[in-house]
């Protein structure tokens, strides 16, 4: 996670967990530690598929939503969750895509 200060520049940043390559532990608790410890005003959530496909899991949904609710409880704004892939160049028909998906930019989870 990138730990952000009250003008969203960059404080810190923190390894959470260390998933396997298809799964990774998060818990609110671990996040909001080292947020709170670092004196976080905000902070976005980054993480990477294995497969290159950076397309949400339903955990990934399920995990950004419940710490965007731990947020509001402690005032710490989670302004972003990005799932890393690998970009895609653009064949035939295909678009190209740019190898991450923003979970704000998506749409696919209300950030309040």
């Amino acid at each position: 996670m990138l730990i952000l200060d009250a003008k969203n520049r960059l404080k810190n940043r923190h390894m959470v967990s260390l998933g396997v390559v298809d799964a990774a532990l998060v818990h609110p608790r671990e996040v909001f530690r080292c947020a709170i410890e670092s004196g976080a005003s905000a902070l976005l959530l980054v993480h990477s598929h294995p497969s290159g496909d950076p397309t949400p899991s339903t955990e990934d949904l399920r995990i950004t939503r419940q710490l965007i609710e731990a947020g509001k409880i402690v005032d710490i704004k989670v302004l972003d969750h990005v799932i890393v892939g690998r970009p895609v160049t653009a064949v035939g028909d295909q678009p190209s895509q740019p190898g991450y998906l923003s979970l704000r930019e998506s749409g696919l989870v209300a950030f309040g």
